[in-house]
């Protein structure tokens, strides 16, 4: 068996790095024992194999409750996620040795959708209104699973508003090699604890893959030394572009910003845009920012042949002229202790990117249904289809159902925001339509069974009015108007 299902803790005590975080998913788990509580469902975010999905398995074995999964190696549709997630957290259930569990006897089970950060692709067309629709009405406990919270949010208004949010963050190695040695202890392998701290610091705060380097190394030995802990590759720990503009433009190393800049994972465009943001805040002198930007324009001839010609080792002239040449050019000795300046550039795309993926994912998806590119559904259809549906509101749901618009598409070719009052109205009328289709497919289908004529209920006999003793002023006789009347 794999150490990392061997060893994974059979409750929260046993998850171990997180204590704030396991604190405050265990206090949410006993609120339900009160009722429902008002934040229904639970996001754990934080980066890869720190420990979420198993604080989740932990907690439903600490609570006893049973427990629905579904993970990214499942088909997650819309009508996928109504079946299993949904439905499962409106119904009673059987506990994993068969027992019945009855939700009002405490039989409780947690819905768990793991890597929920990457449920909307294609394959998991409209799976956005059933999560939300999930979030609202359960009446069981769900955990959401996310790697990238922002990924899931911007696409969700319910998981922003309705859920709460708990932070996994990266274990100390400390705490990494404190479990790596019982482990290893348990196993009958003798691994002293600095190769443990070895072991732990290479795997970068993921403790999955600490566990793993730990069983490979021991395979055919019964010792892990310190040199064979040497031999694991370390994890990709990228080094922060700031500390490259320090050396560049503080430091009297030429060959040490070019040595960061190697250990940074970024491209050459990237350097240039942090360079040509920070360069005239940091050389004051005018002899210093020209000679730093005469660097930065022969970097610029080398990146603009690399595209011409597609000869990627002009490249390392680029970086050469931008960072041992852009540090040798200040003569002056002035050096700035302003704060390094993040590229404007860099933040207005990061703000759009939410904008610029929604408008590809509508593209997309208007392509598909009007047989076309992309580029033509931009030019061509995009608009006529904006004016459409703003002017005439009774096209909106068949266009919707038609193209397989998602919230956040609607509100995009409307503009208007996924979470607003006339987009919420559209998809409402849109869930009416599918559950007519629904019927009337089982209706040809001949899967459909009428609902039973209600009886009707027995009519009560009419209560007789007892005569009451004097007669209200207003209690006349009607007569008849006659000619005899009026002579009399």
């Amino acid at each position: 068996m794999d150490w990392t299902e061997k060893y994974r803790p059979q409750n929260l005590d046993g998850v171990l790095g997180n204590p704030t975080a396991v604190n405050t998913l265990r206090a949410w788990a006993r609120s339900w024992q009160h009722g429902v509580p008002e934040m229904r469902a639970v996001v754990l975010m934080g980066p890869p194999g720190i420990g979420k999905t198993t604080s989740a398995e932990a907690l439903a074995r600490e609570m006893g409750w049973g427990i629905v999964e579904m993970n990214a190696s499942d088909q997650r549709t819309g009508k996928d996620i109504e079946q299993v997630a949904r439905k499962g957290s409106l119904f009673n259930t059987f506990s994993d040795d068969g027992r019945f569990m009855k939700a009002s006897e405490g039989g409780m089970k947690l819905i768990v959708l793991d890597e929920a950060d990457s449920l909307f692709g294609n394959a998991d067309r409209g799976a956005v209104p059933v999560i939300d629709k999930l979030i609202q009405t359960t009446m069981q406990p769900v955990i959401l699973i996310v790697n990238d919270f922002y990924a899931l949010s911007r696409k969700s208004s319910a998981v922003k508003s309705s859920t709460l949010q708990i932070t996994f963050k990266k274990p100390q190695a400390a705490t990494i090699a404190k479990v790596l040695m019982a482990i290893a202890e348990n196993e009958e392998v003798n691994l002293p604890q600095e190769v443990a701290l070895k072991i732990a610091a290479s795997a970068d705060g993921d403790m999955r893959a600490a566990v793993r380097n730990l069983e490979s190394l021991s395979l055919g030995t019964g010792t892990i030394t310190e040199e064979m802990a040497d031999q694991l590759s370390p994890r990709d720990n990228r080094t922060d572009m700031y500390a490259v503009m320090s050396a560049v433009f503080r430091r009297d190393d030429p060959s040490a910003a070019r040595r960061l800049y190697m250990e940074v994972d970024a491209e050459p465009g990237e350097l240039q845009l942090w360079l040509d943001e920070n360069l005239p805040f940091e050389y004051r002198d005018r002899g210093d920012l020209m000679r730093g930007y005469e660097k930065m324009s022969r970097a610029d001839v080398f990146l603009g042949r690399v595209m011409r010609r597609q000869y990627f080792r002009f490249w390392s002239y680029a970086t050469d002229l931008m960072t041992m040449g852009v540090a040798t050019a200040r003569f002056s000795g002035e050096t700035s202790h302003d704060r390094i300046r993040f590229p404007m550039y860099l933040s207005k795309m990061a703000r759009s990117k939410a904008v610029r993926q929604n408008r590809k994912e509508t593209l997309l998806l208007v392509s598909q249904y009007a047989h076309t590119s992309t580029r033509r559904a931009s030019l061509d259809v995009l608009p006529y289809l904006r004016q459409t549906m703003i002017n005439d509101p009774s096209s909106r749901v068949p266009l919707v159902c038609a193209i397989g618009l998602e919230p956040n598409h609607t509100g995009f070719i409307l503009g208007k925001k996924t979470d607003s009052k006339e987009v919420k109205a559209i998809y409402a009328e849109v869930a009416e339509v599918l559950e007519q289709r629904r019927l009337e497919s089982q209706r040809t289908s001949g899967d459909y069974v009428p609902p039973a004529p209600a009886e009707p209920e027995p009519q009560l006999p009419a209560a007789k009015q007892k005569p009451t003793g004097q007669k209200s002023l207003f209690d006349f006789r009607v007569i008849k108007w006659t000619r005899h009347t009026a002579s009399s």
